[in-house]
């Protein structure tokens, strides 16, 4: 099967498209999702990164025609990082090895961030199989995609989805920091700083095939990205963040304080020394927790400005893009 058109399409034949797929333990899907990707991109390269399987998965890429790379450190985030910085290409269609992924949905995808000269475009899981997505997932996204959309203003409606397609100056400019699954939140931070021109997709999504097991932990997975959100929200907002540390110990010392101002006005004394002295040294760190968020976020604008000087030094998707390489060529 081709995808949504048997007819080749000229803007998607004349860019180089490469399509990476993150392995680890995927002997008995691997093989699938690379011939699904050939058939609906074929003027792709596909690539499978080998996260050091204790199977057969590098094999089986190889045999079902993909170029196989391996990468030591354990953790999707590090074998994204790997792959952003080996793949030379101009569009690059992520996925998971796994099978659970719609190729089809993949030549829509890359000629819609073409057309739209978009640096990212999200496939939204939509499952009709209980078993595709459970509940525990479902929750965890739902609140991870709020958090961010509070801390940020706005957000994807499945920011856990693995499957993305992105422009050359996007992965280019992407500091990858995540070593695990927490990576997609990272990714979706980074396209939310920089303001990116993005857009959101819904696309089929499979359950595993019988004798693949899922390496995302609900729990142990879920307050990893947590975490992330909060760390990125201590990088990202610092005012926020140390404003309301900053707030919260001026408010205990006024708290302390505000019995000791009564005893004072009545009597001229201070009885209790040591309270006194606890409520001046919280509002004295309050005062320091936020200027500390004051000259954070000076810092963080220096580096955010950075980060869209390198999203700027690449040529940008579109029609202008294809159009150089056929000149090129």
């Amino acid at each position: 099967m081709r995808g949504s058109s048997d007819r080749p399409d000229p803007a998607l034949h004349c860019l180089r498209v490469a399509v990476i797929l993150p392995c680890y333990n995927e002997e008995s899907t691997v093989g699938a999702t690379v011939r699904a990707f050939q058939a609906a991109l074929p003027d792709a390269a596909i690539y499978v990164f080998d996260n050091c399987s204790l199977d057969h998965t590098a094999n089986v890429a190889r045999g079902a025609g993909a170029f196989v790379r391996t990468e030591a450190m354990r953790g999707k985030g590090n074998v994204v990082r790997r792959m952003f910085a080996d793949i030379d290409a101009d569009v690059y269609v992520m996925a998971d090895g796994d099978a659970t992924y719609d190729a089809e949905a993949a030549p829509a995808m890359v000629r819609r961030l073409q057309e739209e000269r978009l640096d990212m475009v999200v496939g939204a899981r939509q499952s009709e199989i209980e078993a595709a997505y459970r509940h525990g997932h479902r929750f965890g996204n739902w609140l991870l995609t709020s958090i961010l959309a509070r801390i940020f203003g706005q957000s994807f409606s499945d920011v856990l989805s693995g499957y993305r397609v992105f422009s050359r100056r996007f992965v280019k400019s992407f500091p990858v920091l995540s070593q695990g699954f927490e990576i997609e939140t990272e990714i979706s931070v980074h396209a939310l700083e920089l303001r990116m021109p993005v857009a959101e997709v819904m696309t089929k999504y499979y359950a595993r095939p019988e004798g693949s097991s899922s390496k995302l932990s609900t729990y142990r997975d879920g307050w990893r990205i947590l975490m992330t959100i909060l760390r990125l929200f201590r990088f990202e907002r610092p005012v926020f963040f140390f404003g309301g540390i900053g707030c919260l110990l001026g408010s205990l010392s006024i708290i302390f304080a505000l019995p000791l101002a009564l005893t004072y006005a009545k009597t001229g004394l201070v009885p209790r020394l040591p309270t006194a002295v606890l409520s001046t040294g919280l509002m004295i760190l309050a005062f320091v927790s936020l200027s500390c968020g004051i000259i954070l976020d000076t810092v963080v604008r220096g580096r955010i400005e950075v980060r869209r000087l390198a999203y700027l030094a690449q040529r940008p998707p579109g029609i202008d893009a294809s159009e150089e390489i056929i000149n090129q060529r």
